[in-house]
């Protein structure tokens, strides 16, 4: 026991629980999910599965990603010293980890309808089968925004028992996002990229990634304005579109240069992105009462 308390903190680092940003843009879209299909009254019972579900899915995800780059990582600065490929966490506790982490998800799941947990297997292949895509996937990203989102048709199935066409909407709608704000994420690791010989929409979209990053933002925001305007969300709803639209132009000037920090700064932003779009939904259910 002594000697696995010692090791929690590299378990810690492996599935990013010192960093939130990921964890939250899984969130947002999930919680736009459960506020639209439950009408602005998500019971606190669902709350509290489909938050720790998404932050234990989350850190699964990480444990995967650095198994499946483990020989990857050692040539890019940035993840160098990650757990395993420093040699502090061998390979096998890191799927051991994923699996543990998935199991538990999966309990959380067992009160809500079969349909859920039916979404749920397939929500954990994708997951799962994600960072093994970028060996031969030209543009990852896109499918990492169906790994990303899958808790938007998950939350509408456990609501509603069935997936209607607006949440495959908003499922679109986070491809493109995730687009957007990973490609950001890919800028930056660009050269060491091209030297491993791994697959990014960064390297796809070469000289075009600035306005490939925005076209991106473009249809994401267009996709909720449709939503908005679908839905006859009010004047609240507008404000947080607006802060989001604003949020993608500031993107867009730390970006367009193309200078390594200005990126990852870019794509750590996009939580606050979420989060007003976010606002605007459940602060428009709130008001309406």
């Amino acid at each position: 026991m002594p000697a696995m308390l010692a090791r929690l903190p590299l378990y810690m680092r492996l599935v990013r629980l010192d960093k939130s940003i990921g964890s939250l843009l899984l969130l947002w879209p999930t919680l736009n999910a459960l506020w639209i299909a439950s009408d602005g009254r998500p019971s606190p019972m669902l709350l509290v599965i489909f938050i720790i579900g998404t932050l234990l899915m989350r850190s699964a995800g990480c444990a995967i990603n650095d198994y499946a780059d483990r020989d990857f990582d050692r040539y890019v600065k940035r993840t160098a010293e990650r757990p395993i490929t420093s040699g502090k966490i061998k390979a096998w506790e890191a799927v051991a980890l994923a699996a543990a982490l998935s199991l538990i998800a999966f309990l959380l799941i067992l009160p809500l309808n079969m349909l859920t947990k039916e979404l749920s297997v397939f929500a954990l292949f994708v997951a799962g089968s994600y960072p093994f895509t970028k060996r031969f996937f030209a543009i990852p990203q896109a499918y990492l925004g169906i790994a990303f989102g899958f808790g938007i048709p998950m939350a509408f199935a456990a609501i509603q028992n069935h997936v209607p066409m607006l949440a495959w909407i908003m499922l679109i709608a986070n491809v493109f996002w995730s687009l957007a704000y990973d490609t950001e994420y890919a800028m930056v690791d660009r050269d060491d990229d091209i030297k491993i010989g791994i697959r990014t929409s960064a390297l796809t979209f070469g000289r075009y990634d600035v306005a490939a990053v925005m076209l991106c933002y473009a249809a994401t925001l267009a996709i909720y304005a449709g939503i908005g305007i679908a839905l006859g969300f009010g004047w609240v709803y507008w404000l947080g579109w607006i802060g989001a639209v604003g949020c993608a132009a500031y993107h867009y000037g730390l970006i367009r240069h193309r200078e390594h920090m200005a990126c990852f700064a870019a794509f750590r932003h996009n939580s606050w992105l979420g989060g007003v779009l976010f606002a605007g939904i459940a602060l428009h259910y709130a008001l309406r009462g």
